[in-house]
């Protein structure tokens, strides 16, 4: 008996020295050399520890035990781990490669949420004059001036930015257009970037704004409006666009009248919900919503 209670107190013992043994800080990942933008999954692979700091090296940190987390540009990341117990830490870093993306990728910050954009490159001067004007800062905090439920959001110009209420938008821009670059592959499905242009009376060539733009939100679209499209511009669908027009609808009486130049891949919830802001007379939301774009690399 006496030889039963000096092991389990033994087992006690060696347990309780376990328990109070200082933490270690371990973890995997999934995710590592994909393009930007890139979602690596984290796997707390930890002993002995209670809470975690992790520091994922491009300047946002996490409690989470297990966070999963998005690099929006590409780079060699150090990532930190502090597994921690009481006041005794242990620390794991490991470097996550995140490579350059294989398409030509702009993020549009909001109010209400992230859009990435794809830009076209069947249409290289509006993504060249785009990307140039996103490095230069152009668009940061300039407004989406013109908002309209069930058609689009637009916004790109320049004297939105201190623009005061009730002020007129829609006429600034950067003193240029550029040339109408219609490609009959590209529609006006939602989620579309294209730009916005003054009317065909004084501008029979259609050339676009020099940096205003409208993302589409449109509406349902049916085979009779396809049908009477082609009927009146003499152009026809493919299987494909009415198949896409049909599954997330759109705009398509400004196809070929206005340059298509990107689309929304993620955040197309964002455009609902700014489409769904309030609205004063001339369709400038009664709560400014601005911008911030950026180039992802």
């Amino acid at each position: 008996m006496k030889n039963l209670l000096l092991q389990a107190g033994l087992l006690i013992f060696f347990a309780g020295l376990v328990s109070c043994g200082r933490p270690v800080a371990n973890f995997s990942y999934e995710g590592h050399d994909q393009p930007a933008p890139a979602t690596v999954q984290f796997k707390n692979e930890s002993q002995k520890a209670i809470r975690y700091e992790w520091d994922f090296g491009d300047g946002t940190t996490s409690e989470e035990e297990t966070p999963q987390h998005q690099y929006n540009s590409s780079g060699n990341y150090l990532v930190t781990l502090k597994a921690q117990k009481g006041k005794k830490e242990a620390v794991m870093e490991e470097r996550v490669v995140i490579s350059a993306p294989e398409r030509c990728l702009v993020e549009i910050e909001t109010d209400y949420g992230k859009m990435v954009i794809w830009l076209y490159d069947a249409t290289p001067q509006h993504r060249d004059n785009f990307l140039k004007l996103a490095e230069q800062h152009y668009f940061d905090d300039l407004l989406f001036h013109r908002v309209i439920n069930g058609f689009m959001i637009q916004g790109g110009d320049p004297n939105s930015r201190n623009a005061k209420p009730g002020q007129a938008l829609g006429s600034g821009g950067p003193g240029y257009t550029i040339p109408a670059e219609f490609v009959d592959s590209l529609i006006h499905k939602k989620g579309a970037l294209s730009a916005a242009r003054t009317g065909d009376q004084v501008n029979p060539e259609k050339k676009s704004s020099g940096s205003q733009f409208y993302i589409v939100q449109g509406r349902a679209v049916s085979e009779q409006d396809l049908d009477m499209m082609e009927s009146k511009k003499g152009f026809r669908y493919t299987k494909a666009q009415r198949d896409e027009y049909f599954k997330v609808g759109g705009t398509p009486f400004l196809d070929r009248d206005y340059t298509v130049f990107g689309e929304v891949i993620e955040g197309l919830d964002v455009i609902d919900k700014i489409a769904e802001v309030a609205t004063n007379p001339g369709d400038r939301p009664q709560v400014d919503v601005r911008m911030k774009i950026k180039v992802i690399k």
